[in-house]
């Protein structure tokens, strides 16, 4: 089997060892041998795995690794992939066993992307690198989703919605059909995104207005 690593030791990073757990016990593929993470101490441990370093460890791993980026803020996840100088860290999708896929043919997926327990993904979707799909999270046909972004539980995408890279959608936030948003937008929890975002902006509310 492959080795397998997650980078994040908190909530979520012990959420996605669960996950491999998971996955290995549908289809065996990964040996999980612990995690890095900058702000833990090398050689200290969790419930699921003990702490091997930091970006520094992780550059000179010598050997094939697969690596889950565990982290729920999307400029952090950049700035992680950015630092990675490993060519032997390879970035694999991590997708639940129940996740559906309507056409699985017609989506077209990238590397290092996390899809946890609930999803649902229509057809004819195109899905960019480094997105986390936080659990219970439909999404509709023809859209399109770039690069790191980060989805909390129960967020709903629409239909021919357009997604940037770098956004943030809050926990049960909802973008309505054939909405675009663009980049480094944060959309706030229990929010209804009606109209076109602008980027870099936080909007809040149900209809969701720039703050």
């Amino acid at each position: 089997m492959k080795k397998i690593a997650v980078y994040g030791a908190g909530g979520f990073g012990r959420e996605i060892a669960c996950l491999i757990h998971i996955i290995n016990q549908k289809s065996p593929q990964w040996d999980f041998i612990g995690f890095f993470d900058d702000g833990k101490e090398i050689g200290t441990s969790n419930e699921y795995g003990q702490i091997l370093g930091g970006i520094k460890e992780l550059n000179k791993i010598t050997y094939p690794l697969d690596l889950a980026i565990a982290i729920g803020k999307p400029t952090i996840v950049a700035h992680i992939v950015e630092n990675i100088k490993n060519e032997n860290i390879n970035f694999p999708n991590i997708i639940s066993p129940d996740v559906i896929f309507l056409d699985g043919q017609n989506c077209k997926m990238g590397k290092g992307n996390i899809i946890c327990s609930g999803c649902l993904f229509s057809c004819n979707l195109l899905i960019g690198d480094f997105n986390i799909f936080n659990g219970f999270i439909p999404v509709g046909h023809d859209s399109v989703i770039g690069n790191y972004n980060a989805f909390m539980p129960n967020v709903k995408i629409s239909g021919e919605v357009t997604i940037g890279d770098r956004n943030f959608f809050g926990v049960s936030s909802i973008v309505l059909q054939q909405i675009r948003i663009g980049n480094t937008t944060t959309i706030g929890a229990n929010s209804l995104v009606i109209k076109k975002t602008k980027d870099g902006l936080t909007y809040l509310g149900s209809p969701a207005k720039a703050l």
